[in-house]
């Protein structure tokens, strides 16, 4: 055998003796977009609702009279802790608890150092996009059935401290909504998140439903609506046996015979600071 043939067996020796190479393919990385971020929405309160007299007639009676109510429940719920997931209810429909509620929490953010924000948990008869003129848009059950973060439910304002989360889509069982362990996860986040800030929240009557007398039990305080001569005495009793245990700050009488003011809804609120 020649040199040639020998050094060439020799080359195919050393090739059938090498390991072989597999080469693996990496997969293309798809570029992932971040997450979209949800557009900030601000709403400009309609001015020219004349049940919003907070707005429409600022330097008016009714208005100092909700001052007055604002100024009693700072004090109430600032005494030994600052208590700020407050709740405002009926024992009937039509009482007023909801104009009452939008009142309260515009009169409170006109203030120079509160922060509100404001929550229709009335899942039944939704009305707080009503009164302040706005569509209504994802809100409460879409956090509580959808696990929407409570941030892009938020709607802002053009009063700079007031903020809105409205009732959201239509709930076909609010009670067990209200009962779940996710109604007290999410009231629980909502105040110790906004912790900084008063947390209104317009419920449904007393009466009628039951769901807002779990969320009683849970909330730092109670506001509690009379419509003078609507609201029967014997409702008023029941609502009262209802709410034994809760923290009730204080009652609002509307629509009072008391003082005569000309084309008024409100005539004179009142509240009473009562053991809890």
């Amino acid at each position: 055998m020649s040199r040639i043939e020998k050094a060439l067996e020799k080359a195919a020796q050393m090739r059938n003796c090498e390991p072989a190479i597999h080469v693996v393919e990496k997969p293309v990385r798809e570029e992932v977009p971040p997450p979209r971020q949800s557009e900030t929405r601000t709403i400009t309160i309609n001015a020219d609702n004349r049940l919003l007299p907070t707005i429409k007639e600022p330097h008016s009676a009714v208005s100092e009279q909700y001052r007055k109510l604002k100024s009693a429940l700072v004090r109430l719920t600032n005494e030994d802790r600052f208590r700020n997931l407050l709740m405002v209810t009926s024992a009937i429909a039509g009482e007023g608890k909801s104009m009452t509620a939008a009142n309260l929490a515009i009169s409170m953010a006109q203030e120079y150092d509160l922060t509100v924000l404001l929550i229709d948990a009335d899942l039944r008869r939704p009305s707080i996009h009503n009164y302040l003129g706005f569509e209504q848009t994802i809100g409460l059950s879409d956090c509580l059935q959808d696990g929407i973060n409570l941030g892009d439910a938020i709607i802002k304002t053009d009063i700079d401290k007031l903020s809105i989360i409205s009732a959201g889509r239509e709930v076909a069982k609010p009670l067990e909504l209200f009962a779940s362990k996710k109604m007290q996860d999410l009231m629980a986040e909502i105040k110790h998140r906004y912790n900084d800030r008063y947390v209104i929240i317009d419920t449904p009557p007393l009466l009628p439903f039951a769901e807002t007398r779990s969320l009683a039990h849970i909330v730092d305080g109670v506001i509690f609506v009379i419509h003078e001569g609507v609201t029967p005495q014997e409702s008023v009793a029941e609502a009262k046996e209802i709410l034994k245990g809760c923290p009730v700050l204080g009652v609002v009488l509307n629509d009072s015979t008391a003082l005569d003011l000309e084309n008024s809804h409100y005539s004179r609120y009142y509240t009473r600071q009562t053991a809890s």
